[in-house]
């Protein structure tokens, strides 16, 4: 099944742009990242991707998280692997409709957005060139094994989080970080003091400027 997507065209730069894909959180959908694109690099071909399960009014999501008495919350884990790979199978189909350096592929996501960028780049490192991952985590159990953490060192990673995040707590993304840093990734991270859940003001200037050092 395809998603749908929000698309910028990229206004200077080469033939064949770079790609940033943005990948929103749950119960959300393609137009909440898609209002950061007038304000990215003008170089990238940015595709905001719809999440495929519905869940009414306008809200959409990766994967199912369900709530009981028993388990508490847990992710559905099966649907978030279907969902990454149905992200890569759709980052490849693009090319039928859009120009763009297959070799030059960012990802932008936002929670469970973020959570799958960390498993695309780890299960398939060697079609995506850097990750930003706001208010996420590393999810070990929806990369594929074995990790291929050589090939993923060569991966630029930017991280960041809230201090009072009160959906993710910050102490996953710092689990993330230490975990990556053992791995000897390039991982640059970022926490924001009273920050809850979302991306204020400075950490979208943190994530653009990161953004535009790596942009060719």
């Amino acid at each position: 099944m395809a998603l749908n997507y929000l698309v910028r065209k990229a206004a200077v730069g080469k033939a064949n742009p770079p790609l940033l894909v943005l990948l929103h959180g749950y119960g959300s959908n393609e137009a909440d990242l898609f209002s950061f694109a007038e304000a990215l690099p003008k170089e990238y071909l940015i595709i905001s991707a719809q999440a495929p399960y519905g869940m009414g009014f306008g809200q959409y999501a990766w994967y199912a998280i369900d709530f009981d008495a028993k388990n508490g919350k847990f992710s559905d884990i099966p649907q978030a692997i279907a969902s990454r790979d149905k992200i890569m199978n759709f980052i490849t189909s693009l090319k039928e409709k859009h120009t763009f350096d297959s070799k030059q592929v960012t990802l932008l996501g936002f929670s469970q957005g973020a959570i799958l960028s960390y498993s695309l780049a780890l299960t398939y490192p060697e079609k995506i060139k850097q990750v930003i991952a706001l208010s996420g985590y590393h999810n070990e159990a929806i990369s594929k094994k074995p990790i291929k953490w050589e090939l993923a060192k060569t991966i630029p990673f930017f991280s960041s989080h809230g201090t009072v995040d009160q959906v993710l707590p910050v102490s996953k993304a710092r689990e993330t970080v230490a975990l990556f840093k053992e791995k000897a990734c390039d991982i640059s991270y970022h926490e924001y003091p009273n920050l809850g859940h979302g991306v204020s003001p400075e950490n979208f200037e943190d994530l653009k400027e990161w953004l535009v050092e790596r942009t060719l």
